[in-house]
Formats: structure tokens, C-alpha cells, sequence
């Protein structure tokens, strides 16, 4: 069984520079402000889309694991 993810994005935060989208282009997409969206789904737990957490300039993505809530990532 895939382990799956829910990824917490704090819109607040979000400076819109797109890494996230261009790292896990399946997960992140960005609205008309320029802001990442938050899936509204669990996603699929991958590299890609820890990288697009690790790697968001404004620290705006926290990782759970959707069983237990466990963190994956936080900022």
C-alpha cells in the first residue's frame, strides 16, 4: 500500500515563488495570485514533493503522514 501524505500549505506566507509547482508539478499549482494551492487531497508520498516542502523559500508546506498524523516535514 502507497503511503499517502496531506500536505498544509499556510497561504499566509506564501510568497508565490513557484518552487513548490516546478519540484512537484502533480501536487502544487498555482492560483491567479501567483500563490500556491493546497491539494485537496492526500497526495502520494514522494521525493518530489519533499523537496517542494524542504525547498519553499517562505516555509509555508508542513508534511503529515494521513495515518496517525505524524509530521513528514515541518518548517
Amino acid at each position: 500500500m502507497t503511503e499517502l501524505w496531506t500536505v498544509e500549505l499556510d497561504s499566509s506566507v506564501c510568497v508565490g515563488s513557484g518552487l513548490c509547482a516546478g519540484s512537484a508539478p502533480e501536487c502544487f499549482a498555482l492560483d491567479t495570485s501567483g500563490r500556491a494551492r493546497q491539494p485537496k487531497a492526500p497526495v502520494e508520498a514522494a521525493d518530489e514533493v519533499l523537496e517542494a516542502a524542504e525547498n519553499c523559500p517562505a516555509a509555508a508546506i508542513t508534511l503529515r503522514k494521513t495515518t496517525g498524523g505524524e509530521e513528514v516535514f515541518a518548517p
